[in-house]
């Protein structure tokens, strides 16, 4: 059993590397190009681990557990690059990479030991072999235990446990859809792990349980599965197209508190009313979805005579005081922008200061970057605290109309 799913393993980790890389190619990032290096080692790692290779290659190297080694040095290298890569989702860049460096040390240098503790198996005079069923050799429990402990627990808790708190504020449904199925994937590596060591613990207590090879197989199976699907999706799931049409459309409905107030307030920017009715434009979203896009980014430019600089300070303010995230206090802070221009606009008060055209937010991406980001924008005008609390401080006077949901 546990060469059929080894090598269903490999098979979908080296079509994931391929594909992965192919977008690298393309569209370069500091993210991709950590989970192509962790794919390629999973894959790699997975490859030799399929009992007749690994068989293979002992027999030709003339050294025993040389298979084994070489797969935990891939299952490492995954983890550290899954790691990486979710630390430069979560952190500044530079934060980012001074953590990525600790765990490239941390993991270099157990790694060392645990070739030192192989290379010092060799000199047995009757052969062992890295697993559960050797336990009671010292040398052995130490070798596994350091690869359990930094490959499975420490790296696999933190990709769960960063995996799951991005995805609660990340802004693209794939990307969240990813990390989330990613945290699953991780949690069952936490179980591949905690199975070893209850078995080691087992073996040193004198017993000699069975069955640990096909547990192990079968969480090995799914963890890698799941993760490599979570850290792919992102690249393949928008290219689906009927899930893609029932984002749009969800990115339709989820833009128009925003979009509703800028229409009441600049009536000559709507180009198509019959886009109104959802019936209409669940027929053709894609036109529907970019007429929304292009008039809330056509009212941000119009209200731009009443954008005032000093909301940014405030905004600011408010938003660190209730702790928020970098892109949530960008969202709040646009969203408070577009909340004070609009009263404004109502009441015909122009700006002291204008807001400086070149210090708006321009989001990554290209258009889906742009939905993604536009749609925090409108979240936050509708249900931020900071949105409000910068209104009830900002000093224009109100209007009459056009901000009756306040």
């Amino acid at each position: 059993m546990d060469t059929v799913l080894y090598t269903l393993c490999a098979v979908s980790g080296w079509i994931a590397c391929g594909y992965m890389v192919r977008l690298q190619r393309r569209h370069p990032s500091q993210a991709r190009r950590a989970i192509c290096v962790g794919l390629g080692a999973f894959a790699a790692g997975i490859t030799v681990a399929v009992p007749a290779v690994a068989t293979a290659i002992d027999q030709v190297s003339g050294l025993p557990n040389l298979a084994k080694v070489m797969s935990h040095a891939g299952a490492l290298t995954i983890s550290a690059n899954a790691e990486i890569m979710l630390l430069n989702f979560a952190l500044p860049p530079a934060t980012a990479a001074t953590r990525a460096r600790r765990w490239i040390w941390v993991t270099a240098c157990a790694f060392l030991v645990m070739v030192g503790l192989f290379t010092y198996t060799l000199t047995y005079d009757e052969p062992v072999l890295l697993t559960v069923e050797y336990a009671t050799d010292p040398v052995v429990t130490a070798y596994l235990l350091i690869f359990l402990l930094l490959g499975f627990f420490a790296y696999c808790f933190d990709i769960t446990r960063l995996c799951w708190s991005f995805a609660k504020i990340c802004g693209r449904p794939w990307l969240r859809r990813g990390l989330r199925i990613t945290a699953v994937g991780a949690a069952f590596a936490l179980l591949y792990s905690t199975n070893k060591i209850v078995y080691l613990i087992a073996y040193w207590a004198g017993y000699q349980p069975t069955g640990e090879r096909q547990i192990a197989a079968v969480l090995v199976t799914i963890g890698a599965l799941l993760i490599t699907i979570g850290l792919t999706m992102p690249a393949w799931g928008p290219t689906l197209k009927i899930t893609r049409r029932w984002e749009d459309f969800h990115s339709y409905r989820q833009l128009e508190p925003l979009w509703r107030d800028l229409i009441a307030a600049l009536p000559e920017l709507e180009l198509d009313p019959t886009l109104r009715r959802s019936s209409t434009a669940a027929r053709d979203i894609d036109y529907a979805l970019t007429r929304r896009v292009a008039e809330i980014r056509d009212g941000r430019l119009a209200l731009r005579p009443y954008t005032d600089a000093s909301v940014t300070a405030l905004a600011e303010q408010l938003a660190e005081q209730a702790a928020l995230t970098t892109e949530e206090r960008q969202a709040a802070v646009e969203a408070a922008h577009l909340a004070c221009a609009l009263r404004r606009h109502g009441t015909g008060l122009v700006a002291a200061v204008p807001q400086p055209a070149d210090e708006l937010h321009r989001p990554d991406g290209g258009y889906a970057g742009e939905v993604a980001w536009l749609t925090l924008v409108t979240d936050a005008y509708a249900r931020s605290p900071v949105v409000a609390q910068t209104l009830a401080a900002d000093g224009a006077p109100h209007p009459t109309a056009g901000d009756a949901r306040r």
